[in-house]
């Protein structure tokens, strides 16, 4: 026989809890990059802006290959928002290589700058890109955004993949690889100061790997999406600050995703960049205003929330 005065109340509770804000949290997905770099605290950093101040989302950063895979888990919907390379998410919006074809990505605004590290051990004969030629080069994941950019530095040189004996591992992984001899150079790009290169310094002397004055001059005339950063010396206890090549990175979700999700994950973050900046430092070189000039076009919900600010 039914309890018809138990069934009642349960029922009641059932409507109470599906009304409340509990049940209704959303969670989204925020693509960020391999361990040891600056990605994935950057990410973890913005996640917990958004669960504490967009309403009706709850957000968790998701390890991946990085730059240039983000685009791709954004158009196949295995992410909800990820952090890309200003260049590569450009390729991906317009299906230029390594994208075979265009994917739907809209922007939400900027982020901070990545630099590419390219790092030996102190006393190494590699002193120039030219160098690296016959050396085991750690790279970074297959599928991050460093590839791209050494790719171009690389070539300057007259350097190529086929060149060198490239080692597909997570920042982490690489330049613990170099700590331990395993190979000649290690590589990644970051925001700084990177983890994965503040590891390895504390148990050995490094140096990092010249590109030169010229050739940076030549390679962001070349390729203007890139940029000429000055990384100051307590970065990483260097003699003097490093002028290295940098990129821009952005916040990216599917171009028709949901306007108001949007606006208050954009909303929930760029309203607090101090907060944002207290948990980690890369957030003090954003400049929200950047967004106006992102490549990739901004999402409506972006562009309505920076519309407003």
């Amino acid at each position: 026989m039914i309890d018809f005065t138990t069934f009642a109340r349960g029922a009641a509770l059932s409507l109470v809890l599906a009304a409340s804000p509990l049940a209704a949290q959303e969670e989204l997905r925020m693509g960020t990059a391999s361990l040891g770099g600056a990605f994935y605290p950057v990410g973890q950093a913005a996640a917990n802006l958004v669960n504490k101040y967009a309403e009706g989302y709850t957000m968790v950063p998701v390890v991946t290959a990085g730059g240039t895979e983000n685009p791709r888990l954004i158009g196949n919907g295995e992410v909800d928002f990820a952090i890309g390379n200003a260049n590569t998410s450009f390729f991906a919006h317009e299906g230029q290589a390594p994208y075979a074809d265009p994917i739907a990505i809209a922007s939400i605004g900027t982020l901070h700058n990545s630099v590419l590290h390219i790092v030996t051990l102190a006393g190494s004969d590699i002193m120039s890109i030219a160098d690296l030629k016959g050396k085991r080069v750690a790279v970074g994941p297959a599928g991050g955004g460093t590839l791209n950019l050494l790719g171009d530095v690389m070539a300057l040189s007259g350097v190529s993949f086929g060149d060198i004996t490239p080692s597909f591992v997570s920042y982490s992984d690489g330049f613990s690889q170099l700590s331990d001899g395993a190979v000649d150079v290690a590589v990644a790009l970051s925001g700084y100061p990177a983890g994965a290169v503040i590891q390895t310094s504390t148990t050995a002397d490094i140096a990092f790997v010249d590109i030169g004055s010229e050739g940076l001059a030549e390679i962001v005339k070349e390729h203007p999406y890139y940029s000429i950063v000055e990384v100051p010396a307590d970065a990483y206890s260097t003699d003097a600050s490093l002028t290295l090549l940098g990129t821009k990175n952005i916040l990216i979700t599917q171009a028709d995703a949901d306007e108001e999700k949007v606006y208050q994950v954009t909303k929930a973050i760029y309203d607090h960049l101090e907060e944002f900046a207290a948990e980690n430092a890369n957030a003090l070189q954003i400049v929200p205003e950047d967004a106006y000039g992102i490549a990739v076009p901004l999402h409506p919900g972006a562009k309505r929330y920076f519309d407003e600010r």
